[in-house]
């Protein structure tokens, strides 16, 4: 079986949808020779942030000197991406050769896509033998494929209201699946979360003996700066991504590993920081990804991540003449609250449909928009009004938002020339 064969057969497992709970992985790790067991590991929950989070962690130990892998998801462009080691991503063949050795017993146990990938990111990080690795989750997190690990730290970046038909439809719901990844006398780190989420990463410390360190003890700002103070280590943050809650990822990320690792060098935590795209390959936050005219793409995927997003977009919407938003989202978010945040922001919507089996059809948003009286219309071809878009001579601003699968999808197709 080749590559491409390989990768129709993982995908396919699409078809058997998400199935929350821990038996399958655990029996297929188990039939692996369990290798997650020897890896060390940093494990990240959150709603928002993770991804970037976990960039961050990775590009600041590798400037250290160390070897790290990083899971994340989803992937861009190609599937590569979700499994990398220093940046580097796993190879082809690696990736044929665990279809093909594991195929009878994925079709037997109709493994998940997930399932599979996380097993294969743990075989393969145990055979690379990187110093650490740095493992987000895919979705909560105490049913999640993720939640068989033994980490040297837990980092929950975010809680917000997503996934309420699974996780809870409430923030205290949500926090207990996600803080359910803690385990005994873990040290544990939260970005600013709400008192609600709070209390209930308290009560799990609690009763698992476990550290909790808080980053709003550690930081200092104003309205742009973020500082970051832990005894002799003093930050300035200052990432290459837009938007400041990028420097609060970015702060997460130091007081992650400045709390685990007791390391102290204040310029390989800033040069980590600063390379984190060139280190890890992250992408799709606040990317400008043509100039003259200006289109962006953010994977903002739910009203939190949006609000972080138009906070930073207020900045310059109206420096352009036209601002175009290209939309599409997973069925499963709000997406009728990330519209109505959109409105005073953009002069034109276009809904764009996403090849991925929990996508919002672009049908059904439409629908919402016209429920809302917002001017919007269905566009069949993104990528080529991406392409003409950014041939014009024009001060106007386009910006692709939502799923990173709407992302991913695009940007393969611009960077293979698909149109």
């Amino acid at each position: 079986m080749n590559l491409e064969s390989s990768l129709k057969k993982l995908f396919s497992l699409h078809n058997f949808g998400i199935k929350l709970g821990l038996d399958n992985i655990i029996a297929f790790i188990n039939h692996l020779g369990n290798p997650q067991k020897k890896l060390k590991c940093i494990h990240i929950a959150g709603s928002n942030g993770k991804g970037s989070t976990a960039s961050f962690i990775a590009s600041i130990l590798q400037e250290y000197g160390f070897n790290v892998g990083l899971y994340t998801s989803p992937h861009f462009v190609k599937f590569n991406e979700r499994i990398v080691i220093n940046g580097e991503e796993i190879s082809d063949q690696y990736i044929s050769d665990f279809i093909n050795q594991n195929e009878k017993y994925i079709d037997e146990r109709q493994l998940t896509f997930f399932e599979v990938t996380t097993a294969m990111a743990f075989t393969y990080f145990n055979e690379m033998n990187p110093d650490y690795c740095v493992i987000e989750t895919g979705l909560g997190g105490r049913l999640d494929a993720t939640n068989v690990l033994n980490p040297l730290a837990v980092v929950i970046t975010s809680i917000s209201l997503e996934h309420t038909n699974v996780l809870g439809n409430t923030i205290e719901q949500i926090a207990a699946e996600k803080a359910a990844i803690i385990n005994n006398s873990s040290k544990v780190f939260i970005g600013n979360l709400t008192k609600e989420a709070i209390s209930i990463f308290e009560k799990k410390c609690k009763e698992t003996s476990s550290t909790l360190f808080k980053l709003n003890d550690f930081t200092s700002d104003d309205e742009e700066e973020v500082n970051l103070n832990i005894d002799k280590l003093l930050l300035n943050l200052n990432p290459p991504i837009n938007g400041k809650y990028q420097k609060y990822n970015s702060a997460l990320a130091a007081l992650t590993i400045a709390k685990t690792f007791s390391l102290s060098d204040a310029e390989k935590y800033l040069i980590g920081i600063a390379n984190v795209t060139e280190n890890t390959g992250l992408r799709g936050r606040y990317e400008y990804f043509h100039r003259n005219p200006t289109v962006i793409f953010d994977s903002a995927h739910n009203p939190e991540g949006l609000e972080n997003f138009l906070i930073e977009f207020k900045k310059e919407y109206l420096v352009y003449k036209k601002r175009i938003l290209i939309f599409g989202a997973m069925r499963d978010k709000s997406i009728l609250e990330m519209l109505k945040m959109c409105t005073e922001y953009f002069d034109e919507i276009l809904i764009s449909d996403i090849n991925y089996e929990r996508a919002a059809k672009a049908t059904e948003i439409k629908l919402l928009c016209d429920e809302l009286k917002i001017t919007s219309k269905i566009i069949e071809d993104p990528t080529t009004f991406i392409e003409q878009f950014s041939s014009l001579q024009t001060n106007d601003c386009l910006v692709v938002l939502g799923s990173m699968y709407l992302l991913g999808e695009i940007k393969r197709r611009l960077s293979i020339g698909i149109a």
